[in-house]
């Protein structure tokens, strides 16, 4: 596996497997929020940097897809259970379904559908990340 580079991350991607009214309660549409997503130790986290883009991806059956979109809020961090980073996110109207994702050419090579059980972060290059604007409202 080659290793990333600044120039290939256009926007990491943070997923959890509970929705997001369960990562934030009271998450509203359209609201922005702030809040730590666990991050898996490797070398990708000296890549991550505050206002880079990010987005929330719901994994699973329930309703997988990007549900919600914004920037690293901090530097990457650490605590008991390991690194994390801040988020802050605004929580899209309607999430943009997977399967639209899977199904558009620009997006559909992305690692989060390659290898969905892969560990956060994630990360769209240049082009996925403006296939999946292109879908954004």
């Amino acid at each position: 596996m080659t290793r990333l580079r600044p120039a290939d991350v256009a926007c990491w991607v943070v997923k959890s497997a509970r929705p997001p009214s369960a990562v934030v309660p009271g998450w509203r549409p359209g609201e922005e929020r702030t809040f730590t997503r666990c991050l898996y130790r490797s070398y990708r986290l000296g890549l991550v940097a505050p206002g880079d883009p990010c987005l929330l991806w719901l994994s699973g059956r329930d309703r997988p897809g990007v549900h919600a979109t914004g920037v690293v809020a901090g530097e990457v961090g650490e605590d008991e259970r390991g690194p994390l980073v801040h988020v802050r996110l605004t929580l899209l109207a309607e999430p943009v379904p997977r399967a639209d994702l899977l199904a558009d050419p620009g997006f559909a090579g992305a690692e989060v559908l390659r290898v969905p059980a892969g560990s956060n972060p994630s990360y769209l290059t240049p082009a996925q990340h403006a296939a999946l604007l292109a879908h954004l409202p």
